[in-house]
């Protein structure tokens, strides 16, 4: 069988892989998240200043914990300073407004009183920063006169409101039966209270994906990768259809989408998040961290197959097919029995000269370099694939929006040594560092897979020592091939196009070097 493979792009040689590509299938570097923690305290000292150097709105004496504080109010900031005798000048804290998405009255109340009571202060919440983690946080300023704290919630209330990029209406989208259908519980234990604590936010729960988004300022999904998929492709579609814009140059969509993990592995969630925490999620889109993400479209003979984040052709694609027909059994059995049936099927030998796979680059416009070989998996990537596996991710050296996909591929090799490449992709470093697998960037690749025609070595029993790259040899030019795109199984029997959309859809999230590892593999 032989394979013929297309890319356009630059061409950097990264040295890469589908790394966890069984993860995404069914489905540290310390350096870099020191620097992306610099990086978000210098932005935090750079908006204090700005803050100190502002006029005061308001002031006025409060209590924090057991002493009184002169507290200023600006239009981006809340400072306090101890008024104590002992310490007339300090210390002092500021919390920046654009932390805070909710004030309330803290009111004493008795058993069974659900209204009134006497006014005891405000309470201020705010998300604070715990590594890529966002965790609620509340700012308690007591002060028993009923005027003065209701004229300090009603003010600060309104800079709230006119900080602006927050959303307003939200409609919800859950997917009942994702993973374990733990879906409806995540959001109404972790997701539903903040949503209804934030303020001006309308959320409706609806069913039909896209019916009535025009009156909604964001989307947001309950579920796993194939949900998010799922609506991220019916969100770009529809927006080319509404604008009239044509499929192969599609036009960026406005609606922000948030996504809230409540699948297996959530790659796309922690990509954009670096945690698979539906709290830090919920506080992204009620703070209205907008990210703008690559996104790429996928085509055989000139039809528009979908519109997504990733794909994987080989091992990728054939250890999906394999899971998809054992729905029966629990999701990580499958996707571990999986992983090692696929395994099993690879073989050290080389592929016979009647294998062969072709790969074109465009460097430039109308430019394209090809390179041939065999191949064990081929991935193409527009976000790093984070996730608790491969906490680096799937394509360590691509970014949500840079204009590139990572075009990744795993030579063919020993199952020895490919099964130490996958061990090694759940490692802070080092999972590149094999002769066997290389990475591009690109902005378009051709994959096309190739028939063998008849030989008289080939057996009509299931290959097993000719199938080292995994493929089973096709018979003929109608057999299709299993292709895992975004994590769902599409079968393409012809060449496929894929071409990088930068920018191409908006998400909920921040900026992330590398994912919360909190799990390790236990299939090999």
């Amino acid at each position: 069988m032989q394979y013929r493979w297309s890319v356009a792009g630059s061409g950097l040689h990264l040295m890469q892989i589908t790394a966890a590509i069984w993860s995404l299938s069914i489905c540290s570097l310390h350096a870099h998240a020191q620097g992306v923690h610099e990086s978000r305290e210098s932005r935090e000292r750079t908006s204090l200043l700005l803050c100190c150097s502002e006029a005061v709105v308001l002031r006025g004496i409060f209590r924090l914990g057991k002493k009184s504080h002169d507290v200023l109010l600006t239009r981006t900031c809340v400072s306090w300073t101890s008024i104590t005798p002992e310490h007339p000048t300090g210390p002092s804290g500021r919390l920046l407004l654009r932390d805070v998405f909710a004030v309330k009255v803290k009111r004493r109340r008795c058993v069974g009183q659900s209204s009134g009571g006497a006014v005891l202060g405000l309470a201020l919440f705010w998300a604070r920063h715990h590594g890529p983690r966002l965790k609620e946080e509340t700012l308690q300023l007591l002060n028993a006169s009923s005027e003065h704290t209701q004229l300090w919630y009603n003010t600060i209330k309104d800079l709230l409101r006119d900080l602006g990029g927050r959303p307003s209406f939200l409609k919800v989208l859950i997917n009942p039966s994702s993973h374990r259908k733990e879906a409806v519980h995540v959001y109404r234990e972790h997701v539903a209270p903040l949503f209804k604590m934030a303020h001006d936010m309308c959320v409706i729960i609806a069913h039909a994906l896209l019916t009535g988004c025009a009156l909604c300022s964001s989307v947001v999904v309950v579920g796993g990768d194939g949900s998010v998929a799922e609506l991220c492709h019916g969100l770009v579609l529809r927006t080319q259809l509404d604008t009239g814009s044509a499929l192969e140059n599609p036009r960026t969509v406005s609606l922000p989408l948030g996504i809230i993990p409540a699948g297996s592995t959530d790659i796309v969630s922690c990509s954009v998040h670096g945690v698979r925490d539906p709290v830090t999620a919920a506080l992204h889109i009620i703070l209205g961290h907008v990210l703008l993400v690559d996104m790429c479209s996928f085509w055989s003979l000139g039809q528009l197959v979908r519109y997504g984040f990733s794909a994987m052709f080989g091992f990728g694609g054939r250890s999906l097919a394999c899971a998809e027909k054992r729905r029966w059994m629990p999701s990580s059995q499958r996707r571990d029995y999986a992983v090692v049936k696929t395994l099993a099927r690879l073989s050290p030998e080389p592929l016979s000269d009647k294998s062969e796979t072709f790969i074109c680059s465009e460097e430039e416009a109308e430019s394209w370099t090809t390179n041939q070989g065999l191949y064990l998996n081929i991935s193409v990537m527009s976000i790093p694939g984070l996730s608790q596996h491969t906490p680096r991710g799937l394509a360590p050296n691509t970014r949500l929006a840079n204009g590139s996909a990572a075009l990744i591929s795993v030579s063919n090799t020993s199952r020895t040594q490919f099964i130490k490449h996958l061990k090694r992709l759940g490692a802070p470093t080092g999972q590149l560092d094999f002769p066997f697998v290389e990475s591009h960037a690109v902005t378009a690749v051709k994959i096309q897979p190739r028939a063998v025609i008849g030989s008289e070595e080939e057996s009509e029993e299931e290959p097993i020592q000719s199938e080292s790259s995994t493929f089973t040899t096709a018979q003929s030019q109608k057999s299709t091939f299993p292709w895992n795109i975004d994590g769902e199984l599409v079968h393409l029997r012809h060449e496929v196009l894929i071409r990088v959309h930068p920018r191409l859809i908006s998400l909920f999230g921040q900026q992330v070097e590398q994912a919360e590892s909190s799990v390790s593999c236990g299939c090999i």
